[in-house]
């Protein structure tokens, strides 16, 4: 879908969300607390949404296929796939071109 191809392809880090999901919130505060601001894009908000959520599907996000998180550009995946990243010491070396100075 060309909305997920131009957020992915504009912004460093998106994390495709829903307002009431505690994965996508937990996600979000750990990007935030490593130094980085995602782009949060709540499904829930967008008139579109469930079409980019059948897209994330068809794109490889598992059910439920929210939260779903790019790095630049790429497809990492979901909430278990940042974590283990994040375990295996991976994530940080994603995240660091998008890093502010704090």
């Amino acid at each position: 879908m060309d909305k997920i191809q131009t957020l992915t392809s504009e912004n460093g880090i998106v994390v495709f969300s829903k307002s009431t999901c505690c994965l996508c919130y937990a996600v979000t505060i750990l990007f935030q607390e490593l130094g980085v601001e995602p782009l949060v894009h709540e499904l829930d908000h967008d008139p579109n949404g469930w079409e980019i959520e059948k897209a994330l599907v068809n794109l490889g996000c598992n059910s439920p296929p929210v939260p779903a998180v790019f790095i630049g550009g790429n497809l990492v995946g979901s909430t278990n796939e940042v974590m283990s990243l994040h375990l295996r010491g991976a994530l940080i070396p994603l995240l660091r071109p998008y890093q502010t100075l704090a």
